[in-house]
C-alpha cells in the first residue's frame, strides 16, 4: 500500500515540476521576445527568408488582379519584401507577400486596411504583447499550415498497413502485459518484432508526411493564438474567426498526441523530448496521428484558412505600422478618377540609400513621359521607384513620398530583359514579347488602366527599326488611356513623339576627370551624354576617345539641329 502512495507521490512530484517549469520557460521566452521586439522596431529584420515556403499562399492564388511574374522581377520585389518584412510570424509572412504580389484596385478595401492599421498600432503596449502571441508561430513548421487547407490529403498508407498503424499501440501494450504476467522469451521478441518494424515504417514513411505531420502542432498554436487575439478586443468583425475556433476545438481534441508533443517541446528539456521522440518511433505515432486525421482536416480545411487568414492580416497590418515608423518620411495616398493625372511629390526608391527625392506631374493619361538622361544617372532608378511605389500605394497604403495622388491602376513593367538561350531567344525577342504581352492588357477595353514601365525599348535591334516600332508601340498604348514611362537614350525618338510625350532627364556635370551626378528629374530633353566620358575615365586611348567625339558630334549635328 505505501509503495503505490510513494509512487503516486513521486509521479505527482514530477508532474508539478514540469507544469512548474513550463509556466516559467513561457514566461522567460516572454520577456525576451518582447525585448526583441521593441528593440526592431521600425527598422528592416536582416534575416534569412525561404522563399520557396513563403511563396506557398501565394501560388495557390491566380486571382486577375495578381502582377506578373515579370513585373515582380523587375520591382525587385523580394528584396522589396526583405525590406518590408517586419512580421513575427511564418503566416505573416506568407499573408504579407501575398498582399504585394496583388494590387487592390478597390479604394473602400485600401482604407478599410488603413483603418485597421490605425486601431491596432493606437495602444503601443497592447500592440506589443500581440507581436508576442504571434512570434509563437515562427517555427519554420509553421510555413506548412497552408497546405492543411489549400489541397486535399490522400492516404499515403496502404489499407492492411494502414489497420496495423491504428492497432500497433494496443499490440505492444498486449505484449508488455504478456511479459509482466508471464515472463516468456515469445512476448519479448513479440515486442521486438513489433518495435523494428514500427521503426521501419517509421522512416521509409517520414518524408512522405512530415511536412503535414508537423504542421499540426502548428495548427494547435495557431488556435491558441487566435483565440488570444479575439480576446484582446483590438479586432473587428471577428464573428465568422470566433465560429471557426469553436468548430476547430474538435480537431484539437482529436490531435491530443500532438498537443502533448507540444507541451514538451514547450518545456525545452532535452532529455524529455529525446523521450518524446523515441516513443513516436516505437508507437508509430507520427503514422497513427497522419492516418486518424485525415478525415478531421477535411472536415475542418475552411475553418483553417478563416483563422489562418485571420493571424496572417493582424501580422501584416503591424509590420505595415513598423514600415511607415522606419521611413525618413511617407504619405497615404489619394487615389483620382481612371482618367486623373498623377501628381506625386518628393517620391524616393526605400532600398536605395540617401535616394535623391523626385517630383512628378503629369497633364493627362493620354500623354506619356520619356526619361532620358546619361549613364548612370539614375533614369532607371526612377521609374523602379515609380512603379514601386504605384504597387505600395495599391497594396499597403503607403507611398514613399510626401504625397501620392494617382488613379488605381494596374502595373506592368519590361525593365529587366535577358536572352533565352533555352527557348532560344535574344534581348530584342525576349522584350518584345514582354512589350505584347503588355499591349494586350492595355487595352481601350479595360476598366482599369495601366502604368507601363519601360526600361530602353527595343534595345538590341537596329536603330532605325527600332525607333520607329517604339513610336508605334508607345502611341498605340498611350491612345488607350494609359500611363506610359520610358527611359531611353534615343534622342530621336522624343523627337518624333513631340505631341504625345512630355519629355524629361536626368544629366551629369563635369568636375575635372570626375562626372558628378546630382539625381534630379529636369524638364526637357538631355542634350548631352557622357559614354564617352565614362570611357575616357577608365583609361580607354586617347585616340579612340578623341574619334568617338568627333563621330558624335557630327551625329549630334545631324538629329539635333
Amino acid at each position: 500500500m505505501y509503495y503505490f502512495v510513494a509512487v503516486a507521490l513521486v509521479l505527482v512530484a514530477i508532474t508539478l515540476i514540469f507544469y512548474i517549469r513550463l509556466y516559467y520557460n513561457k514566461l522567460s521566452w516572454a520577456k525576451k521576445r518582447l525585448a526583441k521586439i521593441k528593440g526592431k522596431w521600425g527598422k528592416p529584420v536582416n534575416a534569412r527568408r525561404n522563399f520557396d515556403l513563403i511563396r506557398l499562399y501565394l501560388d495557390s492564388d491566380e486571382a486577375p488582379n495578381k502582377i506578373s511574374a515579370q513585373t515582380a522581377n523587375d520591382l525587385d520585389l523580394n528584396s522589396v519584401f526583405n525590406y518590408i518584412d517586419r512580421t513575427n510570424s511564418k503566416p505573416g509572412k506568407q499573408y504579407l507577400y501575398k498582399l504585394l504580389h496583388h494590387p487592390i484596385t478597390d479604394t473602400d478595401i485600401l482604407h478599410e486596411l488603413d483603418a485597421e492599421i490605425e486601431d491596432l498600432n493606437i495602444d503601443v503596449p497592447a500592440r506589443d504583447r500581440l507581436e508576442v502571441e504571434l512570434s509563437r508561430l515562427n517555427s519554420n513548421n509553421a510555413y506548412h499550415i497552408v497546405n492543411l487547407f489549400l489541397r486535399a490529403h490522400q492516404p499515403v498508407f496502404q489499407s492492411v498497413l494502414n489497420t496495423y498503424i491504428r492497432v500497433s499501440p494496443f499490440l505492444i501494450l498486449a505484449g508488455f502485459v504478456s511479459l509482466a504476467i508471464i515472463p516468456n522469451i515469445f512476448s519479448f521478441i513479440f515486442l521486438v518484432l513489433l518495435f523494428v518494424y514500427n521503426v521501419v515504417i517509421y522512416f521509409t514513411s517520414r518524408k512522405k508526411i512530415s511536412d503535414y505531420t508537423s504542421s499540426l502542432p502548428q495548427a494547435l498554436i495557431m488556435h491558441s493564438v487566435a483565440v488570444t487575439l479575439v480576446k484582446s478586443g483590438k479586432f473587428s468583425h471577428t464573428d465568422a474567426v470566433k465560429q471557426s475556433l469553436t468548430r476547430l476545438l474538435g480537431l484539437k481534441r482529436a490531435l491530443r498526441l500532438v498537443n502533448a508533443e507540444t507541451a514538451v517541446v514547450s518545456a525545452n528539456t532535452d532529455i524529455g523530448h529525446a523521450v518524446f521522440q523515441l516513443f513516436k518511433i516505437l508507437f508509430v505515432v507520427e503514422p497513427y496521428v497522419y492516418t486518424s486525421s485525415l478525415k478531421q482536416i477535411e472536415k475542418f480545411r475552411e475553418d483553417l484558412r478563416v483563422v489562418y487568414e485571420f493571424i496572417g492580416r493582424a501580422d501584416a497590418l503591424i509590420a505595415i505600422q513598423s514600415v511607415r515608423a522606419g521611413l525618413p518620411f511617407y504619405s497615404k495616398p489619394e487615389f483620382t478618377v481612371t482618367d486623373g493625372k498623377i501628381e506625386i511629390a518628393e517620391l524616393f526608391h526605400p532600398l536605395v540609400v540617401n535616394c535623391v527625392p523626385n517630383s512628378l506631374y503629369t497633364t493627362d493619361a493620354d500623354r506619356g513621359a520619356l526619361i532620358t538622361g546619361s549613364n548612370m544617372s539614375g533614369k532607371t532608378t526612377f521609374i523602379k521607384a515609380l512603379g514601386l511605389n504605384t504597387l505600395l500605394a495599391q497594396t499597403i497604403f503607403t507611398s514613399c513620398a510626401k504625397s501620392y495622388k494617382a488613379p488605381v491602376l494596374k502595373i506592368q513593367t519590361s525593365i529587366k530583359t535577358a536572352d533565352n538561350i533555352d527557348e532560344q531567344k535574344s534581348y530584342f525577342q525576349a522584350q518584345a514579347s514582354a512589350i505584347l504581352d503588355i499591349i494586350d492588357h492595355s487595352a481601350e477595353k479595360e476598366t482599369i488602366k495601366s502604368l507601363v514601365i519601360i526600361d530602353e525599348i527595343f534595345r538590341g535591334t537596329n536603330t532605325i527599326e527600332r525607333i520607329a516600332a517604339a513610336k508605334s508601340v508607345l502611341s498605340y498604348i498611350t491612345a488607350n488611356q494609359n500611363f506610359v514611362f520610358v527611359s531611353t537614350h534615343d534622342l530621336e525618338l522624343a523627337e518624333l513623339l513631340d505631341e504625345d510625350f512630355m519629355v524629361y532627364s536626368f544629366s551629369d556635370s563635369k568636375d575635372g576627370r570626375t562626372l558628378v551626378f546630382d539625381y534630379m528629374l529636369k524638364q526637357g530633353l538631355l542634350k548631352s551624354t557622357n559614354g564617352i566620358a565614362i570611357l575616357k575615365s577608365m583609361g580607354y586611348p586617347e585616340s579612340v576617345i578623341e574619334e568617338a567625339n568627333i563621330v558624335s558630334e557630327r551625329m549630334m549635328n545631324k538629329y539635333l539641329v
